[in-house]
Formats: structure tokens, sequence, C-alpha cells
């Protein structure tokens, strides 16, 4: 396991704020810790200063209002660190003097205070000696604050070195953890830098999701999944429109070969020469979707249009097939002018291969209703004919697909439906079918203006 925590990667920002969060909380615990440390260790210099100061005082003799030499303390022990005043004389001292014995002597006389020594490691505490009501000297008791002093050090350098060490020992689980933790993203890294673009079916596979990794591993499999099936659905496309075009294409081909094979009459050549525009025309119209479906999808700002008129000349150019199939197309105007974010002539090829389905499917009417619903508006495309299967829903917007049917109307190649949907998710769109309804039921979707 290779050790990266650098701050710009994941795994480094987490640790780094493990660490910092840790950091903080064992400096607020050391502290807390010394403080009360010192605390305790300066409550417990002025117990025994004061227990000092209490065993001196007992063992005092006071004979006619004259301090005399003490007896016993209470606890066995005569302390040295005492001085005893009395009327302004030291019937009593320890046997060092120095800056201890000069602070001593400020003090006789004094309230009762405790004073550190400067410089020494020394606390006095001055204490009023008071016989029958009256006060007849000063006892002032020292006791030497070296031993606290030491154990405070020796608290806060424990103290210092305990934090460095469960910092330290966090930070190593802490990388483990996360290490851990992250592997499987290592891993989907690794997976997915090896993987092609012939790799379609190959999956993170982590099985259910029980965390946020494999959460997020189901949820780029599904995605996978969803971006294999639209490849396929491009490479099926292609196959098909390239089979489309070569159609148109060997037809002129085909005809302009016979014209040219030998002299014949203008009537024949007419012929010939409306059988190659009937086959360029068709191959235009295949191409023009085609680019109007991929200029769609790279734009972002779109024009408008009147759905109503936009409809109408989808019914206009479906004429030639419907007036052959006796089929009647009637386009019924909504009570208000209804607008569509979508430009005329994209909204017209997305109309116009629907309304050539159901005029080629229909036994005899086409209702072509429009309505705004929400902030899409619904065109509706209905005809009398067999319908759709409900097993053909989805298919029949597969290209190439034809439905169930097809048999009466062999002309096709079943693309119209397919490129229809395409152009319309390019506009963020859609067209779906009502296959529960009577008859051919589809409804397209476009963004309202």
């Amino acid at each position: 396991m290779s050790l990266h925590i650098a701050p710009v990667t994941v795994r480094g920002r987490l640790l780094l704020t493990v660490l910092v969060a840790v950091a903080s909380a064992l400096a607020l615990m050391t502290l807390a810790f010394n403080v009360f440390v010192a605390r305790s260790l300066n409550g417990s210099a002025n117990r025994l200063l004061r227990e000092r100061a209490e065993d001196h005082l007992a063992a005092l003799a006071n004979v006619g209002g004259q301090l005399r030499e003490p007896g016993a303390p209470r606890n066995g022990v005569i302390e040295s660190q005492v001085w005893v005043f009395t009327r302004g004389q030291l019937i009593e001292r320890p046997r060092t003097g120095g800056e201890a014995q000069r602070i001593a002597r400020t003090l006789a006389g004094g309230p009762r205070q405790t004073v550190d020594v400067p410089g020494h490691e020394t606390r006095l505490l001055a204490v009023p000696i008071v016989s029958e009501g009256q006060r007849v000297g000063t006892l002032v008791a020292g006791i030497s604050l070296r031993p606290y002093h030491e154990t405070r050090r020796a608290a806060l350098l424990g103290s210092l070195l305990l934090a460095l060490v469960l910092l330290g020992t966090v930070g190593v689980a802490a990388y483990w953890l996360l290490a851990r933790a992250l592997e499987p993203v290592a891993q989907m890294t690794r997976e997915a830098a090896a993987w092609s673009d012939r790799d379609l079916d190959r999956r993170f596979a982590l099985g259910a999701p029980h965390d946020e990794l494999t959460l997020l591993a189901s949820t780029l499999d599904g995605l996978l999944d969803r971006l294999a099936a639209s490849l396929r659905r491009e490479k099926l496309f292609t196959a098909e429109l390239s089979h489309e075009l070569r159609t148109p294409l060997t037809r002129i081909s085909t005809q302009a070969e016979l014209a040219l094979r030998r002299d014949r009459d203008p009537a024949e050549y007419r012929d010939a020469f409306v059988a190659i525009l009937g086959s360029a025309r068709q191959l235009t119209r295949i191409v023009e979707t085609l680019v109007t479906a991929a200029r769609e999808e790279a734009v972002s700002e779109r024009g408008t249009a009147d759905v109503y008129d936009v409809a109408l000349n989808a019914a206009d150019s479906c004429s030639t097939l419907s007036t052959s199939r006796n089929v009647h197309v009637r386009v019924l105007q909504p009570s208000v002018p209804i607008r569509i974010g979508v430009d005329a002539d994209v909204a017209e090829r997305i109309l116009q291969p629907v309304v050539e389905n159901a005029c080629r499917y229909a036994d005899g009417k086409v209702e072509i209703a429009v309505h705004r619903n929400a902030s899409k508006v619904e065109v509706d495309v209905a005809d009398d004919g067999a319908g759709v299967a409900q097993d053909e829903i989805d298919r029949i917007f597969e290209p190439g697909v034809r439905g169930s049917a097809a048999a009466r109307a062999p002309q096709g190649a079943g693309l119209g439906l397919a490129l229809a949907r395409r152009l319309a998710r390019a506009v963020s769109g859609e067209v779906a079918v009502d296959a529960s309804a009577g008859g051919g039921r589809f409804t397209i979707r476009l963004p309202a203006a």
C-alpha cells in the first residue's frame, strides 16, 4: 500500500481533517489537564502551608503576653522555614536567610497574606498571632515550591508526549482505515482506466448497494448500462441509416443507368427523372433530419413557433400520402394560440414522421389536437387504424423496426419514428405512444415558449 497523503487527494484531505480535529481536541485536553494539575498543586501547597502555620501556632508558648520558644507541634516535627516576630523582635527563624527572610520581616505586623518570593521557589504565609483578643506577634511560615514545579513540568511533558503518541496512533489508524475504505474507489479507477470503448459489457459489479461507495458503483453501473444501450442503438441506427441511404442512392444509379443504356422517347426519360427526383428527395429528407438532430443537440438557444401552424405544415407535407390512401387529416385549432420553444422547421420535422405514420396505417381518418400541459405543449396524433400492440410500445421507436401493422403498409424502412423521437429528445421533448387507446395514438411533447 503506497503512501499518498497529499492534501490534493480525497484521502489526503480526509486524513488532514482527521489530524486537525484530533490535534485540536488533544491540545484542548492537554491544556485543561495541565491547568487542573497546576491548580491542584497550588491548592496542595497552600493547604500544606496553612497546616504548617497552624502547627507552629499551636506549639508557641504565650506566658503573660510574652511569646516563648515553641513546644512540640501536633505532628511532632518542628519545621525550619518559620519566622516568629513579637513586638518587633525575631524570636525564631530558619537557618537560611536571604531574600525570603527579608520579605518575612516586611510581613511582620501586617495582615494575613500569602506571598511568593521573587526569583526563589518559595511561598510565605504571614499569620497574625493573637492572644486574649490582642495581637502579640506574627508567624511567617514558608515552603519550597520546587517539588510542585517539578511535578507540573513532569505532568506537562508527560501530557505532551502522550498527546503526540495518541496523534501519531490516530494518524496511522486513520490512514489505514481511509486506505481500506477508499480501496474500492482506487480499484474502480484502475478498472475504468483499463476499459476501452469496446468493453460495453464490463461493470464494476460490487454487489447490492449497502454503503456510499457501493451505491456509487451501482449508480455508475446503471449509467454504463444506459450508455451501452445508447451506443448499441447508435450502432444499429447507423447501420440501418446506411442501408436506407444506400437504397435511394442505388435507385438513382439504377434509373440513370437504365436511361443511358439506349435512346428513349421523352416520356420514358421523364419517368426516369421523376423516379430519380423521388429518390433524391427521400435522400435529402434523411440527411436533413440527421443534420437537424445533430444541430439541435449541439445548440443551447432555440427559437419559438406557433404549434398550430407547425401541425398544419406537417399535415400538408403528408397530403400526397393521405390523398393516395383516401385518409382525411384534420387539425383541431386550439382556443388560444400556443407557442413552443422550438424552431418551426425542427418542430415540423418531429411531427411529420408521426403524422405520416398515422396516415400510412389509418383506415380513413387522422386527427391532430394540440394543448398545453404545464411547461410542455402536447400534440396528440390519433388515427382509426389497428393501433400499436402492447409489446411493441418501445420496439417501434428502434431504428429499422416496424410494428405488426406494417403488413398493411409495406412501404417504409422503420426510421421515421426513431428519428422523430431522437429529434424530440434533442430539444428536451419526447414522443410517446398510447397502446391502450382505440386505434393509433401518439403524443409529441415539446417545451412551451
